[in-house]
């Protein structure tokens, strides 16, 4: 994946949005990763397998049952704890 600073995506965007149709742009600032710039394509493309892998996801619960009160207040004391810590 190519990489290029906020300022210069800013500076150049045309050319920029003509990298992206072909590649993923990484867009750092002060080089840090905050974004990333892709082809409408790609972003379809990555959509539809996220929609896939959840409508699975959805399926299987349904097949096999769903996760109890329990389990699902201790997943969720788990995933809200995360959070708090980071």
């Amino acid at each position: 994946m190519r990489k290029a600073a906020a300022t210069d995506v800013k500076n150049k965007f045309g050319q920029m949005l003509e990298t992206a149709m072909t590649e993923p742009i990484a867009i750092e600032k002060k080089g840090r990763p905050v974004a990333v710039m892709m082809s409408i394509t790609e972003y379809q493309r990555l959509a539809e397998i996220e929609d896939r892998y959840w409508g699975e996801k959805a399926r299987k619960a349904v097949e096999e049952g769903f996760v109890k009160g329990k389990e699902t207040r201790a997943w969720l004391k788990r995933k809200l704890n995360a959070k708090t810590s980071r």
